[in-house]
């Protein structure tokens, strides 16, 4: 059974989405059933939390498409640790959606094809939110 979290929790959740640039996640993997931690960046829109990468093939990412369940490590405002999902977003036109404000934020359009066509994404859910 989950443990149900605080208000005080929540908040600082809430704020670590917000202020926070890195952050590490550990998956497991897909062939070996090894957990494996790697920092990433956060990124988000409007508070949805989205991973992704620059083009090409990632360990973490296949292991997210066989198992997207995950676990998320705030680091920078906060220590918390999260239980999450991993949900991929592989509609081109979606990607280009979610993509070009995220990469609007980061002054980087110039990648926004590259990055529809050869990087992952995926929307993050915290179910315990």
């Amino acid at each position: 059974m989950r443990k149900m979290r605080t208000l005080e929790e929540k908040k600082l959740i809430n704020e670590a989405i917000h202020n926070d640039r890195l952050v590490d996640i550990t998956t497991t993997g897909r062939k070996t059933g090894k957990k494996y931690r790697k920092e990433v960046r956060l990124r988000h829109v409007e508070g949805t939390v989205y991973l992704t990468n620059n083009p090409g093939p990632r360990d973490w990412a296949a292991n997210l498409y066989t198992i997207p369940n995950f676990l998320y490590h705030f680091k920078e405002s906060a220590e918390i640790e999260v239980m999450a999902v991993a949900v991929p977003i592989k509609e081109d036109e979606q990607k280009r959606k979610i993509l070009t404000i995220l990469l609007s934020k980061e002054d980087a359009l110039d990648q926004l094809e590259a990055r529809v066509a050869g990087s992952n994404l995926f929307r993050i859910d915290f179910p315990d939110q």
